[in-house]
């Protein structure tokens, strides 16, 4: 599945012309929501009457709500009919498959335009991409 993700990634932008979460969310019908999740979760994506929603924390900083955006929005592409919980761990050490799938997913839409620059680190690359540190941890270019 790992392998299907950046071809996804490509097909989707090419069809949207956008690899805004927000926007291709809104263009395959997905509706965004936002909503006060707890301490622990930062999103969710669920399907209720072949309707298909992602509910994003309030409550998180834009960087955070761009990128659950997007990994919610992989779930929806890459594992359908499945609905899957994006839960803060008190570790990032250990995330599940699916986990690992909707985040390579998310930092595949997120910088596909941006190119790292010659001696530029990943935590420089993904904080000039706009994807939260903690990220790093999930996923290695």
């Amino acid at each position: 599945m790992d392998d299907l993700v950046q071809p996804l990634v490509h097909k989707l932008i090419k069809k949207h012309h956008t690899n805004c979460p927000f926007q291709l969310s809104a263009a395959l019908g997905i509706q965004v929501r936002y909503a006060d999740l707890g301490k622990t979760t930062k999103g969710l994506y669920f399907r209720k009457l072949k309707r298909r929603f992602i509910v994003i924390h309030a409550h998180l900083p834009n960087e955070w709500q761009r990128f659950v955006c997007a990994h919610e929005l992989g779930h929806d592409m890459l594992h359908k009919g499945i609905s899957r919980f994006f839960l803060e761990e008190h570790s990032y050490f250990c995330p599940g498959k699916l986990e690992r799938q909707a985040n390579r997913f998310a930092v595949n839409l997120l910088t596909v335009d941006i190119t790292p620059l010659p001696d530029e680190s990943m935590q420089e690359y993904y904080r000039r991409a706009g994807i939260p540190q903690e990220m790093l941890y999930f996923f290695d270019t």
